[in-house]
């Protein structure tokens, strides 16, 4: 069977891949406890992430690392943004370490699934799908000698719209990011239903493909109302990529933690060792610090602590981070790239 996008090909290749990988974990599982992590992963001490392998042979020392950040804007920005930092990883670590730029959530995810991307920042809800799908391990944040910085949901309006409440966007156009998003999908099924605004019954969800789309979609009128993460806001007004004075806020919510940074589970001890030993030696460049709201600083963190609120808010909207949700998401996210491909024009 062929299909006539590679892109769309490889995504649900990727699901295949992980039926057949969890039916050969399985008839040879010898795991004491696994929770929701995939069938080819172990978690023998409870910390909700995927545990080292326990043979050497099966422990990974590449002399390349492949590093990747979240797509949860233009690919291009960060790919520039994070250049210091990448040297900075090259001299720290004493190996070569490189650049992917990806395109979607679940390409980020399959690629650390299938062993060819090694270090990556991943955004608040798909990190919880690459600890339990692709065996990420959180280490770390971005943050400041305070801790960890976290991030908001907000309800974004143009400011010259006559929406006053929640309750005045039914039947109207609201955007959400992604299936895998918290702030951009999850977390508004959960907070918006108390302020009179529940998504599938009162509005259809648009999925924008990112937060600055939403954004965007919204100031030029694409969108009633957006369901984004406050600090991409942030980000695109300190850029100038948009007005603050052209939105209105409808909705805050309380503090979600940001970004996770993950290294693979199957690295050897000593090589995972020294990329956290340089995740916290660095310190930002004033650039870094501008485009991140204040960071200055990867601060240390765990999931099975820091990403409790979000897992709550998974489980109580019915989409948890399990291998139906995930695979839901790579069918959206493949028909998605067929819709793009087919409104491009023709040569």
């Amino acid at each position: 069977m062929k299909f006539a996008n590679p892109a769309r090909a490889a995504i649900l290749g990727s699901v295949a891949a992980i039926a057949l990988t969890s039916f050969g974990a399985q008839a040879q599982d010898a795991c004491p406890n696994r929770g929701q992590l995939d069938d080819q992963y172990c978690d023998a001490n409870n910390d909700l992430v995927a545990d080292t392998p326990t043979d050497p042979a099966k422990q990974k020392d590449p002399s390349t690392l492949v590093f990747a950040y979240t797509p949860v804007e233009d690919p291009a920005i960060y790919a520039n943004l994070l250049k210091p930092f990448v040297t900075h990883l090259n001299t720290c670590i004493g190996r070569k370490v490189v650049y992917f730029s990806v395109q979607s959530n679940t390409s980020q995810i399959e690629a650390m699934r299938s062993g060819r991307l090694h270090v990556a920042g991943f955004s608040t809800g798909p990190t919880a799908f690459a600890v339990n799908m692709a065996g990420a391990v959180p280490f770390a944040a971005g943050g400041s000698e305070a801790g960890p910085r976290g991030y908001k949901l907000v309800a974004l309006v143009k400011a010259s719209s006559p929406y006053k409440s929640m309750a005045d966007l039914k039947g109207k156009k609201v955007a959400h990011t992604s299936p895998s998003s918290n702030s951009g999908n999850l977390a508004p099924r959960v907070l918006f239903p108390p302020l009179g605004l529940t998504p599938d019954n009162d509005y259809k969800p648009l999925m924008s493909g990112g937060h600055d789309k939403s954004i965007l979609g919204v100031n030029h009128g694409d969108y009633d109302m957006a369901a984004v993460a406050d600090d991409v806001f942030e980000r695109m007004v300190a850029r100038g990529t948009i007005k603050r004075d052209d939105f209105r806020v409808l909705y805050t919510s309380e503090v979600f933690p940001t970004n996770g940074y993950v290294h693979a589970h199957d690295l050897k001890p000593e090589l995972a060792a020294k990329i956290r030993e340089c995740f916290f030696s660095y310190k930002f460049t004033d650039e870094e610090k501008k485009e991140f709201n204040g960071e200055d600083r990867y601060v240390p963190i765990t999931y099975k602590e820091k990403w409790g609120v979000v897992r709550e808010v998974a489980e109580k909207s019915g989409t948890p981070f399990n291998k139906r949700s995930y695979e839901a998401e790579a069918k959206r996210e493949a028909e998605a790239l067929e819709r793009k491909k087919a409104q491009q024009p023709k040569n």
